[in-house]
């Protein structure tokens, strides 16, 4: 092989290197799935979204159906309000709720939708009203030793 394929093969080689590397950006910042077709936006609110991000996605029946568009805190209730921006082809009942799921073990926060049974569809501009908070990992292994360090001192004292 000559010098000038040698050259050419490590600079394809690089090129794909630098494609890969884009990818994976992408991938890692959930901009690769992002929705194309036209949304409406609506809200619910939180007690504790854990580690929800914004552009994370929204699933039903385990379909990206949408992504998070913006996460807040109301300063008078103090819960999380978080916007979603769910496809249009995707009507679901007023009364569906919504929780904040992980996928695995240890992996990204989620919303999943799970549909209700009205007749009326949400609308632009609608909020949730059934919502189940984050579980939050930290807390259940704090409730866990709490109630053993109970159990323990209750046999100590007899």
């Amino acid at each position: 092989m000559t010098r000038r394929g040698i050259e050419s093969l490590v600079g394809l080689f690089v090129l794909f290197g630098f494609v890969a590397i884009g990818y994976l950006a992408l991938k890692a910042s959930n901009l690769a799935a992002m929705t194309l077709g036209e949304t409406y936006t609506v809200a619910a609110r939180f007690d504790n979204i854990g580690g929800l991000k914004p552009r994370a996605p929204v699933k039903s029946a385990g379909v990206t159906v949408g992504r998070v568009g913006s996460i807040s805190l109301d300063g008078k209730t103090f819960q999380g309000v978080v916007t979603m921006e769910l496809e249009k082809r995707f009507a679901f009942p007023k009364d569906s709720s919504a929780s904040i799921l992980t996928a695995g073990l240890l992996g990204d926060q989620y919303v999943g939708l799970t549909p209700g049974g009205e007749d009326d569809n949400l609308a632009a501009g609608d909020t949730i009203r059934m919502t189940q908070s984050a579980v939050v990992l930290e807390n259940l292994i704090g409730q866990m030793l709490y109630n053993r360090a109970a159990e323990g001192g209750g046999e100590a004292r007899k």
